[in-house]
């Protein structure tokens, strides 16, 4: 459902009648009258059906949205652009109940609409964000976050290892085996998931110039350059630490399959300049397949009719691409 005063439901109403041939057949845990209400404020001629198990889904969806209602007491009214505290908790059940069906095998796959996470986090919630909860609720697995745009010539991974930190904290939270672990939880991922048989990473260096030597710094030689060591003794093809900004152009990028890079911006910026509306969110090291549309709620255009659903459209693809790679069916 993600938050429900964003464009969650309009975007899922918008990928549903987006659906062709291309789009696997999906269902979204929300209210139905909400969406049905929605659909008619947007003009969206999109049919809704209550199904209540995932076997329900592949009949329901060519003929309308289905759609599993929340668990628990109905979703208060909400207003468009209008977080309220009220509603937090519907959302984390949402999430709930999406993870059980995807470790039931009902779902192939699980894909989350944008949360606020200041209001989860005002209402008790715990965790950072979606990556930190999906980890919880999958028995403390390590979920590494990677964004992807599949449909750029060549694709475009990133992976940041450090996540939501203030970029003056981010060398002093920079570790060796944290950069390792992202990488090794990346080569495995593109192995599994997406039929790379022998995957080629490079990892960013965190200073300007990788450092110059120690001039600008001299995390690469303590940090980077070691877990770089440490991960191609694990067997992986690595190339690094590289000068960030020579990494992301397209010949480049046709020299590896995904990056490891040191902090948020380092990730995302090249990540939406390459294209804004197609990047995908996916969580690495869980028992069970998760990606996100890139982008927040957008509470400034919440309810106007005009959101944009092709991440969350590419992000639907990519989620049934994966979830046929885990059920041992071609990636591709």
């Amino acid at each position: 459902m993600g938050e429900p005063a964003g464009i969650g439901g309009e975007i899922t109403l918008k990928a549903w009648l987006a659906r062709g041939g291309h789009l696997p057949p999906f269902a979204v845990i929300d209210d139905p009258d909400r969406l049905t209400s929605l659909a008619r404020t947007l003009s969206l001629d999109v049919p809704i059906v209550t199904v209540s198990r995932g076997a329900e889904i592949g009949e329901a969806f060519a003929r309308a949205l289905p759609v599993i209602p929340v668990p628990g007491s109905p979703l208060p009214d909400t207003k468009p652009g209008q977080p309220a505290l009220a509603t937090a908790a519907a959302v984390v059940r949402s999430i709930d109940a999406a993870v059980a069906l995807a470790k039931r095998g009902e779902v192939g796959a699980i894909v989350t609409n944008p949360i606020n996470k200041k209001i989860l986090q005002d209402d008790g919630f715990a965790y950072p964000g979606h990556t930190e909860y999906l980890g919880h609720l999958c028995g403390g697995a390590k979920a590494v976050m990677m964004l992807t745009i599949e449909r750029a010539d060549p694709p475009l991974r990133v992976v940041p290892v450090t996540v939501h930190v203030a970029l003056r904290d981010i060398a002093a939270c920079l570790t060796s085996e944290a950069i390792v672990a992202a990488a090794v939880a990346t080569a495995g991922a593109l192995k599994r998931d997406f039929g790379l048989a022998a995957p080629r990473l490079a990892v960013a260096a965190l200073n300007p110039h990788a450092g110059e030597d120690g001039k600008m710094g001299d995390e690469e030689q303590r940090v980077v350059a070691p877990a770089v060591i440490a991960i191609r003794s694990a067997g992986i093809d690595v190339t690094g630490p590289l000068p960030a900004d020579t990494l992301f152009y397209a010949d480049a990028r046709s020299r590896y399959d995904a990056v490891i890079c040191m902090y948020h911006d380092q990730a995302l910026v090249p990540l939406k300049t390459v294209d804004f509306a197609g990047g995908v969110n996916v969580t690495l090291g869980l028992p069970i397949v998760r990606t996100s549309p890139d982008h927040g709620t957008a509470f400034d255009i919440a309810g106007r009719g005009i959101a944009d659903a092709s991440s969350l459209i590419e992000a639907i693809k990519l989620a049934g691409r994966l979830g046929q790679a885990r059920r041992g069916r071609p990636a591709g």
